[in-house]
């Protein structure tokens, strides 16, 4: 099939310059891929708090702090996990409503509307997030099984070796080229399948499926059209690497000098380190909105994608008419 993969890249472009409003769906979007890091951070945050009794110059309030936290531990821990958990389930929605808005926008914008509407993208958004969302936890069952066999895998050779057998030695080291043959195995899988189920998606929003039909439909899809739809995920791999990249120099410019010359003053001058934070904040929603509208790209541009290989006439004007 002749595919005119510069036509589709252009368009996309065109479309979310002329249509900024997209951006914000692309900071949207964004909070769901980032929102699967909130346990690391935390974790991380747990590790600092063993640190606080080593400090002896903290200021009074912060023991006093430290002492109502160590005395209603309990009731620490619960807000702290209820927070993580609002969190994620908040970015989770505004991640899904973030992408079904950059796929319903694209459609709307193809289709000749001359101006998509905020408050009408995300509310006609909404009815497909149980759908997306459903999508998106069959996507990562082969992540969760290879996790379960490499915990267990872990596990019992923890435990074989706290029984002082070579058993469990012998084990781990059977078990490691089969694991790391996994591991390799998954990144092909896991390209193919974001492959279709991007279609799928898109399968969900335009022409209004179930989850299953939209999987059966993203596979057709892919089946018919391998050649374009493998060159279209190396092309934006690639924009995306190299975008993420250059969005990515500013914080290695801001921190090394400032934790070179943080070590160099023998850790007695914080001023780097202040520089560093306050470079950091004023940077962090510039590199945001980048993310966003890299986002907002990728997006549109594999809705246009979908729309160019099945031509679905009947329902991007349907969507267009939502706006009218």
């Amino acid at each position: 099939m002749n595919f005119n993969f510069g036509e589709v890249l252009t368009r996309a472009w065109q479309i979310i310059w002329k249509h900024k409003i997209l951006w914000v769906f692309g900071i949207l979007a964004s909070c769901g891929q980032s929102s699967g890091n909130y346990n690391s951070s935390s974790s991380s945050g747990g590790g600092d708090g063993g640190g606080f009794g080593q400090s002896p110059d903290l200021p009074p309030e912060v023991f006093r702090w430290m002492r109502a936290i160590e005395e209603n531990l309990t009731a620490f821990l619960v807000i702290f996990l209820a927070l993580i958990c609002i969190i994620v389930i908040v970015t989770t929605f505004l991640g899904v409503i973030g992408k079904v808005g950059l796929i319903r926008g694209t459609s709307q914008a193809e289709g000749g509307a001359e101006k998509l509407v905020f408050g009408e993208l995300f509310s006609g958004s909404v009815p497909y997030f149980w759908r997306m969302f459903g999508l998106s936890l069959i996507l990562a069952i082969p992540v969760i099984v290879i996790a379960f066999v490499f915990a267990a895998v872990l596990i019992g050779t923890a435990f074989s070796a706290g029984s002082g057998s070579d058993a469990g030695l012998i084990g781990l080291l059977a078990a490691t080229p089969v694991l790391i043959g996994c591991i390799c195995l998954l990144v092909p899988v896991m390209f193919v399948l974001g492959m279709i189920f991007r279609q799928s998606e898109r399968a969900i929003v335009l022409e209004e499926m179930s989850v299953m039909p939209a999987i059966s439909r993203g596979w057709e899809i892919f089946k018919s059209n391998l050649g374009p739809m493998i060159v279209m995920a190396i092309i934006l791999a690639v924009i995306g690497l190299v975008i993420g990249f250059v969005i990515a120099i500013p914080f290695f410019v801001i921190v090394f000098p400032a934790i070179i010359a943080f070590a160099a003053g023998e850790g007695q001058n914080t001023t780097p380190l202040i520089f560093m934070g306050v470079c950091l904040c004023l940077y962090i929603p510039v590199a945001w909105l980048l993310q966003g509208i890299m986002i907002a790209y990728t997006e549109s541009a594999w809705t246009l994608t979908y729309m160019r290989l099945t031509k679905p006439q009947d329902a991007a004007p349907a969507i267009v008419e939502a706006n009218a």
